[in-house]
């Protein structure tokens, strides 16, 4: 069994360079998993912040379940990631003196069934930048079509 993906941030990798990617358990309550399995989860304005040594996912916002009762939590609250101590560290140095971001890129259901977010430490671009890569992207997609026309 391969890893679910259950929802992905795709203005992320639009709006930024991803530098390194992290593998991160969450830590969700019984209602938000069922949610999360269903693939009620938004990824799109959310980001991650280090407090106190600990690594924390703004604004993700995961719908309350629909059977779940007194149970239900606020599906904006700030949920804990888990990572290793190194890790942590790691990606602290880099927000602090490279000026980065970290941000989620995608939330999936790994082989063992626990739910993973995957976070990028992350730059953001420039206008330019990005009508740069969409360019590159239309280029690409024209020569794939001529050579697929030329094989014919």
């Amino acid at each position: 069994m391969a890893r679910k993906i259950i929802a992905s941030n795709k203005k992320a990798r639009h709006d930024y360079f991803i530098e390194n990617t992290y593998e991160a358990g969450i830590v969700l309550t019984g209602t938000e998993i069922k949610s999360v399995r269903q693939g009620k989860v938004n990824l799109k304005e959310s980001y991650a912040k280090v407090e106190n040594g600990e690594i924390f996912v703004y604004s993700m916002n995961i719908s309350p379940y629909d059977h779940g009762n007194i149970y239900n939590v606020d599906p904006m609250r700030p949920r804990k990631l888990l990572l290793n101590r190194r890790e942590i560290v790691k990606i602290n140095a880099a927000l602090t003196q490279q000026g980065l971001t970290l941000i989620p890129l995608s939330m999936y259901i790994n082989e063992k069934g626990l739910a993973k977010l995957e976070i990028g430490v992350a730059k953001g671009k420039k206008l330019y930048d990005k009508r740069e890569s969409i360019a590159k992207r239309d280029s690409d997609r024209n020569i794939d079509r001529l050579m697929k026309m030329r094989s014919r």
